[in-house]
């Protein structure tokens, strides 16, 4: 599992009081849960309106991307086109009463309606609102396999006793929470709300509630890792690190080094990102140290977060095939569907 240029996640080669695998002692991977090569999006967004992201983020998306044709593409025949090459894709609703933020369950539902053995959606819950407990009800009720909370968007502590109750109920319901960091849906977000390690005392106190700190809790990625390490329940996604290679780098290597890499799961973060453009930048992570003494991440450690089954690891069922109308028993496919509307935002 070691890389034979460079054995050592340390440099140069393996000292005395590194393992057989070139791991320091005591820190080696534990048996990675990787797929049957089935790649699954963990982290993807759509919107029908640039503005149900809140104000002041719908403002940064239009100075960061200023001509129109530059911003994101959120029409469902972009992200079909971007999906291509993942068999699952996860999109992520967001509700944050704080920074405006309004991506509902009943969107979410409608997006995996459209596909509904490709998709599976999230339901955005903000426990600071009115009637949050009965949204998880309704997630449930519409097929949604889990939650998303940004508590630096919803301006709440982790451990907010109204967020307390929310993890009760998806707890007692199986459904994961992805905590989203927030950080960038505007001024009015508290970013020490973000912070991963504030999710200790969630973690402890609902030890079978599966969480995911979404973006590796940037800017806050060391803390994100000490917590996987402590919480076999806990993993975080790659989302928002794979366009800086430098950053990436860093996080695998310590997450290598750590003997972690088999709680981080892949995430595209579309459409900022597309899955083609993340696993193409996961593989290519060690160019960084070319012409350098600096230790390399084993690819069949960056194989397994690319191909890792996130799904199992959260204890959700991978959806079914769907028949459509007019399959024959021989499996002859039914006429293809209409294409979707194409709307640019």
């Amino acid at each position: 599992m070691t890389d034979r240029a460079n054995p050592s996640p340390l440099g140069g080669q393996p000292t005395p009081a590194e393992g057989a695998l070139g791991t320091p002692s005591g820190l080696a991977p534990k048996p990675d849960s990787q797929g049957d090569g089935v790649i699954i999006d963990m982290h993807t967004h759509l919107w029908s309106s640039l503005n149900q992201l809140g104000e002041e983020a719908a403002r940064w998306v239009r100075q960061t991307h200023g001509d129109p044709w530059d911003r994101p593409d959120t029409s469902t025949t972009a992200y079909d086109e971007a999906m291509s090459p993942v068999r699952h894709a996860v999109i992520l609703g967001l509700m944050c009463k704080q920074t405006g933020a309004s991506i509902t369950a009943d969107q979410v539902a409608g997006y995996v309606a459209r596909k509904p053995d490709k998709y599976l959606g999230f339901a955005g819950v903000d426990p600071m609102s009115p009637g949050f407990l009965q949204q998880v009800d309704l997630a449930v009720r519409l097929g949604l396999v889990g939650v998303t909370a940004s508590p630096a968007g919803g301006g709440y502590h982790p451990s907010d006793t109204r967020a307390m109750r929310l993890y009760e109920r998806c707890e007692r319901q199986g459904l994961p929470v992805v905590f989203h960091p927030g950080t960038h849906l505007g001024p009015a977000a508290k970013m020490e709300f973000s912070q991963p390690y504030l999710l200790d005392e969630v973690a402890q106190a609902f030890p079978g509630l599966r969480m995911v700190v979404a973006g590796m809790g940037q800017p806050w990625p060391e803390q994100a890792l000490e917590l996987v390490t402590k919480h076999e329940q806990c993993y975080a996604d790659l989302s928002d690190l794979t366009g800086r290679p430098w950053q990436l780098y860093n996080v695998l290597l310590l997450a290598y080094q750590r003997g972690v890499t088999h709680r981080l799961l892949f995430g595209s973060d579309f459409p900022f990102t597309t899955p083609q453009q993340a696993i193409l930048n996961i593989y290519s992570v060690n160019m960084v140290t070319h012409g350098t003494r600096l230790p390399v991440v084993p690819r069949e450690l960056l194989r397994g977060i690319v191909e890792r089954d996130a799904l199992g690891c959260l204890g959700i069922a991978r959806p079914k095939p769907v028949v459509t109308q007019g399959e024959t028993d021989a499996g002859a496919p039914a006429s293809p569907a209409q294409p979707a509307t194409t709307t640019r935002m």
